[in-house]
């Protein structure tokens, strides 16, 4: 007999279900009446045009307990069942990047077991077609034992685990994120199309898919895919027999990246798909909050991140009904290519993102500026985002004293020759530290010599990674003094400094840091 009563993929036993707040159910049946219990609480549900959709009322922390779901003759039961706090995490790839590929990662994996810490990934479906449904129903919730979490979500896995240390109650993860996505991917179309700014990721796929059929995409798709698979192979025999070999000598001798993929409707990254065959999946499955690595695949559009992150932040949370669910994220790191020429645009989107901080309620910002690795971009040590955005959670919504933060700028005074910039969060205070791995990786800097120039002439990098300006607005490095909170900052080609600045290019130096060992957020001002 075909099973009629479905409730939604993301249930299942092992799972972990928000404490404190309202526990919503929902899936599919037919006309009726469904029920679901837990821990002999009960609540009913009507079916209406095949939907259902279940509130429970708050509980506290516990379990395992049974989750037992039933319509007439049909009847689901989910087994080792916990009640703890359960986030989310999205973004791209480094949100995405699994233990096991992390520094320390297998060793973790090995070595750490806890039937207390759960984990749900998303299935990576960008299309909804016949095998959808199927595909979907083959994830479950994992226990984080012998050795699963190797395929977890390495920042989420490091996070989950540290609250768990701190909070003494179960924890899970639903980690929904693909690598190389732009956060035009997770938001309505509605939503980009009220911005004109946002409205270019739906014009740009719009304008791709134009007079072009189903057959002629999936012939076109399929090409790219042959393609891909034999590059990719070619590729990756040139980084075994030369792991330094130049990126602009891989595509002479393999041939020009053509990534990503050809935007249609198959595509993950379409302007809105994967919140439609992702994001959508799992809500609004009670959370504390969200948590969020993404960025670098937006960073050829950086003066309106702003505006699409601040749309996404709303979107997810009129989604699960409560705008004030916390929302923390990733701030950018350091970053550059050995070829590159930096343009700034990573630091355009490290001030947006900053900004959304500032003028979002119940949002927060882990700064791992520290924590960039030259010429990749895919930082390996993934332990330190995860336990800032863990410390972010229990300083900015748990309260339970045991978070932190780093220093931020505050105000600044401006006396004759020097500037004087004050910042929040010092603890007991600031500390300067030489950039030994800036140092090192300049040495390895091989951008094109007069584009390189032309970019130093107009944005020099400072090895304290403060600039200051006077009022034509031209910055120079700076020296600094520092103090308990706060930084002097003088230069000999600055004659009535007005204007400072901190780590403001794509990659400078990170030398300051508070005794909890974070490190100052960038600023301008």
């Amino acid at each position: 007999m075909e099973q009629l009563l479905k409730p939604a993929a993301v249930f299942s036993s092992h799972m972990v279900l928000q404490r404190e707040k309202p526990i919503a159910f929902w899936g599919e049946g037919k006309e009726g009446i469904v029920t679901i219990s837990l821990n002999d609480v009960s609540t009913e549900a009507v079916v209406k045009d095949g939907h259902w959709n279940a509130v429970l009322p708050p509980m506290p922390a516990g379990g395992p307990y049974e989750v037992i779901i039933c319509q007439e003759d049909e009847t689901i039961t989910y087994t080792d069942v916990l009640i703890g706090e359960v986030w989310l995490a999205g973004g791209q790839s480094n949100m995405e990047l699994e233990l096991k590929d992390s520094e320390g990662g297998i060793e973790e994996a090995d070595s750490f077991h806890s039937d207390s810490i759960r984990f749900y990934q998303v299935r990576h479906l960008s299309y909804v077609d016949e095998n959808f449904y199927k595909e979907e129903a083959k994830g479950s919730w994992e226990m984080c034992q012998d050795g699963s979490q190797k395929h977890w979500s390495a920042v989420g896995y490091y996070f989950i685990k540290k609250l768990w240390q701190e909070l003494k109650v179960p924890v899970g993860l639903i980690s929904c994120n693909w690598g190389g996505t732009s956060a035009s991917a997770w938001v309505r179309k509605e939503d980009l199309i009220k911005q004109d700014s946002t409205a270019t990721y739906v014009q740009e796929l719009e304008q791709a898919v134009a007079g072009k059929t189903k057959d002629e995409y999936e012939k076109e798709l399929n090409e790219y895919n042959e393609w891909y698979a034999k590059w990719q192979e070619k590729v990756n025999v040139l980084y075994r027999e030369k792991p330094d070999i130049l990126w602009s000598e891989v595509q002479k001798i393999a041939g020009k990246n053509r990534w990503p993929e050809p935007l249609g409707i198959k595509s993950p990254f379409r302007a809105c798909g994967l919140y439609e065959t992702m994001l959508s999946r799992v809500r609004p499955y009670s959370l504390r909050g969200f948590l969020y690595y993404q960025g670098e695949s937006d960073d050829h559009k950086p003066e309106s991140y702003d505006v699409l992150l601040e749309q996404l932040i709303r979107r997810w949370r009129m989604d699960w009904n409560d705008l004030e669910l916390p929302f923390l994220f990733v701030q950018l790191p350091m970053y550059i290519g050995r070829e590159d020429v930096d343009h700034g645009n990573w630091a355009v989107i490290r001030k947006k993102q900053q900004q959304i901080c500032q003028m979002i309620r119940n949002t927060g910002m882990a700064v791992i500026l520290d924590c960039g690795t030259f010429d990749n971009i895919h930082p390996l040590n993934k332990r330190i985002p995860g336990w800032r955005l863990a410390d972010l959670a229990l300083y900015q919504v748990y309260q339970n004293g045991k978070g932190k933060s780093g220093p931020f700028y505050r105000y600044h005074v401006c006396t004759g020759q020097k500037i004087e910039v004050f910042f929040d969060h010092t603890a007991d205070g600031i500390y300067f530290r030489e950039d030994e791995a800036y140092r090192n990786s300049r040495k390895r800097y091989m951008p094109d010599p007069k584009k390189e120039e032309e970019e130093r002439k107009k944005n020099p990098i400072s090895l304290t990674g403060f600039e200051i300006a006077g009022d034509e607005n031209i910055f120079y490095p700076a020296s600094v003094e520092v103090m308990k909170d706060s930084v002097i900052l003088f230069s000999e080609q600055v004659e009535r400094p007005i204007h400072a600045r901190y780590a403001c290019h794509n990659f400078s130096p990170v030398t300051i840091f508070n005794t909890y060992d974070l490190p100052l957020a960038p600023f301008e001002v």
